[in-house]
C-alpha cells in the first residue's frame, strides 16, 4: 500500500495542530510498514516532496496561490491513495483523484464555515478557500473527522454529505516526547518566577484561539497566579493590535504577565507545560485541540472552553475543568476566571487533575492507535 499524504505544513514549517498531526501520522504509519510519500508546500527538503508557489503567483492572494500550488501537487501524485489535510491541499487531493483515478481520503481538521473571521485575513480568498473545501469534501471517498464534535459540525455545515462516509478518528499525542520535563532553565531564560504558580497559554494569535477572552478574564484572576503566553505573530492586524493592547494593560498592573513571542522548541515547550500550575485553552472553536493533549501528557491540569472536540479530551472534574462558551463575552470570561482561580489556587487539585490527564492520554490517545485505525480506513477504501 502506497499512500500520499498531502499537507501545507511539514517540518520545519509547523505552526498549527494540523501540521503536528500530519508529522506524527506519517511517522506512525511508517512504523506500521505503510509506504508513505509526503507532499508539502514550501522549499525543497530531504524527507518530503515540496511544492513551491508557481511562477506568477508569489504576489497573489494566499488562497489563489495555494490553489496554484495544489495543481502542481496533483500533477505529481503517484500512489494507491491520496490523503489530504486542510483546505490548503484538499483540492490537490480532489483533482489528483479525478486525474489519476485514485481514492481521496480527507482528514477534516477545521471547517471554513465555522471560521468566518478568516475573511479578515484572506479577503476574497476566504470565498476561494470555502469553495475548495466544499468541492473536495463533496468528491472525497471518505472524510475523517478528528472528533465526534467535528463530525457533527461537518454534517451540519455540509448536509448533502453521505453520513456513512464521515467517520471519527481522534488526534493523538506522542507521550514519549510530551511527558513531564522538569528542566528549569527555560523558566530562568524567560524570567518566569518559581515563587508562585502560573497559568500557561500556547497557541496562535487568532480569533479562534480566544486569547483576547483570556486576557480580559485575567482582570478577575488572583494576582497570586502568574500568566505566561507563548504566542507568536498574529494571523491578522486587528486581533494582533487588540492582543498587544490587552497584554500591555495587564503588564502595567502586574509584574507576573510574561509574553514569549515565538514558537518554542519542543524541549522548552514541555518544560513550560510541566512547570505550569494550569494550562488554559480559551478557544471559541476547536475541532479537537492537540495542545490540550500535549498539556495533559505533561501531567498538567487543563482549564478549557467546552467547544468542539475539547470535551472528548478534557474530562471535566477529572483531568481539568470545562467552561461553557457563551456569545455573552462577559459571562464566558467570568466563568473562565473562576475556573482558573479554582485550579490555579489549589496545588493539590491541580496535581490530581494533571496525573489523571497523563494517565488518560497514555491509555487513549497514542499515535499507534491512530495509525492502526487510519490503516483500516485505507484498507476499506482500497478493497
Amino acid at each position: 500500500m502506497r499512500v500520499a499524504l498531502l499537507t501545507k505544513e511539514w517540518p520545519p514549517d509547523i505552526y498549527g495542530g494540523a501540521g503536528v498531526h500530519v508529522t506524527q501520522l506519517a511517522k506512525a504509519l511508517k512504523e506500521e510498514n505503510v509506504d508513505v510519500e509526503v507532499h508539502c508546500f514550501g522549499q525543497p527538503r530531504q524527507d518530503a516532496i515540496a511544492h513551491g508557489t508557481p511562477a506568477g503567483f508569489s504576489q497573489a492572494n494566499p488562497a489563489l496561490a495555494a490553489l496554484a500550488t495544489d495543481l502542481d501537487m496533483a500533477h505529481a501524485l503517484n500512489a494507491d491513495l491520496f490523503h489530504s489535510h486542510t483546505w490548503y491541499t484538499n483540492l490537490a487531493g480532489h483533482i489528483g483523484s479525478l486525474l489519476h483515478g485514485r481514492p481521496h481520503v480527507i482528514t477534516a481538521h477545521s471547517l471554513e464555515p465555522r471560521r468566518p473571521w478568516k475573511a479578515d485575513q484572506l479577503g476574497g480568498g476566504y470565498r476561494i478557500s470555502s469553495w475548495a473545501e466544499r468541492s473536495a469534501f463533496e468528491g472525497a471517498t471518505v472524510i475523517i473527522a478528528v472528533s465526534d464534535g467535528m463530525r457533527s459540525d461537518l454534517l451540519v455545515a455540509y448536509p448533502q454529505l453521505d453520513p456513512t462516509k464521515v467517520i471519527t478518528v481522534r488526534n493523538g499525542v506522542d507521550t514519549e516526547v510530551f511527558k513531564p520535563n522538569h528542566d528549569s532553565t527555560v523558566l530562568d531564560e524567560y524570567g518566569i518566577s518559581t515563587e508562585q504558580p502560573f497559568a500557561l497559554f500556547v497557541g496562535r494569535i487568532t480569533r479562534q484561539k480566544g486569547l483576547a477572552h483570556l486576557l480580559r478574564a485575567w482582570q478577575a484572576v488572583s494576582p497570586d497566579v502568574g500568566l505566561v503566553l507563548a504566542a507568536g505573530v498574529a494571523d491578522e492586524e486587528l486581533i494582533g493590535a487588540e492582543v498587544e493592547e490587552l497584554v500591555a494593560s495587564l503588564q502595567n498592573e502586574r509584574k507576573n504577565v510574561i509574553w514569549i513571542r515565538q514558537m518554542l522548541p519542543t524541549s522548552q515547550l514541555t518544560a513550560l507545560l510541566t512547570a505550569a500550575r494550569v494550562f488554559v485553552c480559551p478557544s471559541i472553536y476547536e475541532p479537537l485541540g492537540i495542545v490540550n493533549l500535549e498539556a495533559m501528557a505533561c501531567a498538567t491540569a487543563v482549564v478549557a472552553s467546552a467547544v468542539g472536540g475539547i470535551p472528548e479530551v478534557v474530562a471535566h472534574g477529572v483531568t481539568g475543568e470545562l467552561v461553557r462558551y457563551s456569545d455573552r463575552d462577559v459571562e464566558f470570561e467570568s466563568d473562565l476566571a473562576a475556573a482558573i482561580n479554582r485550579v490555579g489556587g489549589d496545588g493539590e487539585l491541580a496535581k490530581r487533575y494533571g496525573l489523571a490527564g497523563r494517565e488518560r492520554v497514555v491509555a487513549e490517545f497514542g499515535w499507534s492507535q491512530v495509525a492502526q485505525t487510519t490503516i483500516e480506513v485505507y484498507r476499506n477504501v482500497l478493497s
